[in-house]
């Protein structure tokens, strides 16, 4: 979901200035390594006006770059440091700013018109969508020639691999979790559970925790938007069932299964027995999150980083009431399946090799630099100043066994205003990928089956999923087989 790419990418992308790591030929290579041919020592003008033609940093590029929306003034503030210190290395590159941010419904006009940035964010469900409608460039070449290539976390740099030819770069991941407000657990006098936890612990400790009458919700399931679609499947995915099939090409809805049951009529358990979701469930990502910030809900389903952050320094509660949990399994001893998600950045294929090449080199251009564990140090500093926590994101781009890691682990380690997970909830954390085709019609489609489950009563589950799924059989995957 393109919700958590904010604050992420805000983390992430700091740093100071990083030598130039874009992809380039050989005649590129030789150019910038001064390089005339063994033997050749004695080179003329006309060898060096050569050189300069095939040298990008000698030649103009112009970059619409992927830019923050207006009210995120603090991203906007990095990236435009970013860029001056981005132009300072490379001042032949002049840069124009496009707040534009991907939309499904705007990406083929955009590209039929020759409008979209030179590379531009989008989701980790894009990836085929996108490849198949030539919107996104090829950037294999760049990628091999890019020295950090095999530092690079692979379980979310995976997702933008297709066919073995890489489509685009992680700028972050998530792995859906479960957050819990362990101070709302204990006024209530109800224990946490262990993190190795299942349905019937997240069913009873909501119940536990929940008092309708005073407005307080044991869990806020998300109830609109996409968002509901999306906070299902997570069940659907620690039932045992799929999204989608793909065999031979052909995209078939498989949600309606036993699974997708079992993970339906858990939610209705929530909602009428156990009576532990909010009266007016009809929440939106920001709405559940800001219910788990007030202290109004005892557990909410999204990212970790985002609940964190605006629990710790926006709601003013302290590290030791808000635990991070993974997603329960179905029965003990099952996968706690979260949905692996992510944000990444691609290239317009429609840019000329130089502007992709520039483009490449802008997006990395922070990734495993030095200066950004300073600008990281910094950051919890001016936390620290302002008496708020610095949260690191549970998922990074990078390795978590890699040099940059320990360097990171080593700058936290120094300061206690860094909230520190759990170290087993890495080892229960199971990411499953999003499907690849029409998710978000899915997701939508799941939303109104979940309104409709929170909203009357001894609905038949399979009925409603049989419905859902002919829906987005006939009106989205029939019409991949069309194109």
């Amino acid at each position: 979901m393109r919700k958590f790419s904010a604050v992420l990418m805000c983390l992430m992308l700091l740093g100071s200035l990083l030598a130039a790591c874009g992809g380039k030929n050989n005649v590129d290579n030789q150019a910038n390594n001064g390089g005339a041919a063994p033997g050749n020592s004695g080179r003329n003008n006309e060898a060096t006006t050569d050189d300069a033609k095939h040298d990008i940093t000698q030649r103009k590029v112009t970059l619409k770059i992927h830019y923050p929306l207006p009210d995120e003034t603090t991203l906007r503030t990095q990236e435009d440091d970013k860029i001056a210190r981005f132009q300072a290395q490379y001042p032949n590159v002049t840069i124009i700013k496009d707040d534009w941010q991907y939309d499904i419904n705007e990406i083929g006009v955009k590209m039929a018109s020759n409008e979209a940035p030179t590379f531009y964010n989008t989701w980790a469900t894009e990836a085929n969508f996108l490849v198949e409608r030539g919107w996104v460039a090829d950037i294999t070449e760049l990628w091999n020639n890019w020295e950090y290539k095999d530092e690079i976390n692979p379980v979310l740099q995976e997702q933008f691999i297709v066919d073995g030819k890489v489509y685009g770069i992680t700028q972050n991941g998530y792995i859906t979790s479960t957050v819990v407000n362990k101070k709302l657990l204990d006024d209530k006098g109800v224990a946490a559970p262990s993190l190795d936890w299942t349905w019937d612990d997240m069913y009873n400790t909501a119940k536990a925790v929940a008092e309708p009458k005073k407005g307080i919700s044991g869990i806020a399931p998300m109830g609109k938007g996409n968002e509901a679609g999306w906070n299902w499947t997570n069940f659907l995915f620690e039932a045992g069932g799929d999204i989608e099939s793909n065999v031979d090409g052909k995209v078939t809805a498989v949600f309606n299964s036993d699974a997708g049951v079992k993970a339906l009529d858990f939610y209705k358990k929530l909602k009428w027995e156990a009576n532990a979701i909010p009266q007016d469930w009809a929440l939106g990502w920001g709405d559940a999150v800001s219910s788990f910030q007030q202290g109004r809900t005892g557990m909410v389903i999204a990212g970790a980083f985002d609940v964190v952050q605006a629990a710790l320094n926006e709601g003013g509660m302290k590290p030791r009431d808000v635990l991070v949990y993974p997603m329960p399994a179905a029965e003990a001893g099952g996968k706690h399946y979260g949905i692996l998600g992510g944000n990444y950045l691609v290239i317009n294929p429609n840019a000329t090799k130089d502007e992709q090449e520039m483009a490449f080199r802008y997006i990395t251009f922070d990734y495993f630099s030095e200066g950004s564990l300073k600008a990281v140090e910094d950051t919890i500093n001016a936390r620290k100043a302002e008496g708020k926590y610095y949260v690191p994101t549970p998922l990074e781009y990078f390795k978590e066994d890699s040099e940059y890691a320990g360097k990171i682990q080593a700058v936290y380690d120094k300061y206690d205003n860094v909230y520190k997970y759990d170290s087993n909830l890495f080892t229960l954390l199971e990411g499953k990928p999003e499907a690849q085709f029409g998710t978000q019609d899915y997701y939508a489609t799941m939303s109104n089956v979940v309104q409709e489950s929170f909203s009357k009563q001894d609905m038949d589950s399979k009925q409603q999923l049989d419905t859902a799924a002919q829906y987005v059989q006939e009106n989205y995957f029939a019409k991949l087989e069309e194109k």
